[in-house]
């Protein structure tokens, strides 16, 4: 196998931190940069595992700052780029939409534009030594907006945001595409479901239950709780991106979602009844401190992907069901971060 030096941004937060072990132990013989600003959703213990690795450097910036992009695809020969790095809390971003435009449109207009710069001789021609580098970057299926009781997001449905940051998400879906029309950058663009599983941060909704479950405190569930998400193990979205990123046809995005439609009382059920089963309280059940709170403003109703294409073209198949998934999940916030 050819060695290649490939950058990943935001490789210490939830989906990034899951991927860099997965990639490494898989490609042995690329060189992988981490590049990561280390905020809120960082966090380098997530990696404890790789970070002797030979071939693992970890490098603490940020996307916007154009100088350190540019210096290190030079230092490094960057070959490849694989973008997480993303502020993704959607209730952030109602009360601050300042950061999540700057991180995520500004940061991704300077990665494509160090790419291009450094690849490509000019528009549509590709220096001969980069001829195979690519550009992945990682998006959501909050950029398409809310869906009624029927139907499937699916690659070519029209977006519309509804949070300040599903619509920094779609601007920065549509600069990679503005930069793969006008410049021939190679691209590809993969749109998500909600991802779960270990080393997500606390202030999201699967971590966000169990810990309060487990410190006796209320479980707060938004409006009515019959909001719906379509839940993607984390490892099976890892190895969906993988495909993209070596298989993907230039140019095109790819939906990634495992058809498990759970509204928000389906998932806290769920784990209130695996943590009655795995750390009893012995006199009432953890579902007792579910307590309903005042909805979030333009809180979409359901979002579900159609990863027919991605299963199609490419091979992808999710290895986990929900009930397995979120097991696992559990078992591994209990062993790692509130020990049984």
């Amino acid at each position: 196998m050819e060695t290649k030096t490939i950058l990943i941004t935001g490789g210490a937060g939830f989906i990034g931190s899951n991927f860099v072990p997965y990639f490494l132990k898989k490609y042995s013989k690329y060189r992988i940069l981490n590049l990561d600003k280390l905020t809120y959703a960082g966090n380098l213990s997530n990696l404890k595992e790789i970070k002797n690795k030979s071939n693992y450097i970890f490098i603490k910036g940020d996307i916007c700052d154009a100088k350190l992009i540019n210096k290190i695809f030079k230092k490094y020969n960057v070959e490849g780029v694989i973008h997480f790095a993303a502020q993704s809390h959607v209730d952030n971003s109602i009360s601050g939409p300042g950061s999540f435009i700057k991180t995520n449109i500004e940061g991704t207009f300077t990665l494509l534009e160090t790419a291009r710069n450094y690849w490509l001789e000019e528009p549509f021609k590709y220096k001969k030594k980069h001829k195979d580098c690519r550009f992945h970057h990682i998006s959501t299926d909050e950029v398409y907006g809310s869906l009624g009781n029927k139907g499937l997001f699916k690659e070519t449905t029209s977006y519309a945001p509804n949070s300040p940051y599903s619509a920094s998400k779609a601007s920065s879906d549509f600069l990679v595409r503005a930069y793969h029309r006008t410049y021939g950058l190679n691209v590809t663009t993969s749109n998500c479901s909600n991802n779960y599983g270990p080393k997500q941060h606390s202030e999201k909704l699967i971590p966000k239950i169990i810990k309060k479950a487990l410190n006796k405190e209320p479980i707060p569930i938004y409006g009515d709780g019959k909001n719906v998400r379509d839940w993607l193990y984390v490892l099976d979205h890892c190895k969906g991106i993988d495909l993209v990123f070596h298989k993907g046809k230039s140019g095109e995005t790819y939906n990634i979602g495992e058809r498990n439609e759970k509204n928000n009382l389906e998932i806290v059920n769920t784990i209130c009844d695996i943590l009655d089963k795995l750390k009893s309280l012995k006199d009432k059940s953890y579902k007792e401190f579910i307590t309903f709170v005042k909805d979030r403003p333009g809180h979409d109703r359901r979002y579900a992907i159609d990863a027919s294409k991605i299963e199609k073209e490419l091979g992808w198949k999710a290895q986990e069901t929900f009930n397995t998934g979120i097991k696992k999940t559990i078992i591994w916030y209990l062993n790692n971060i509130y020990e049984r």
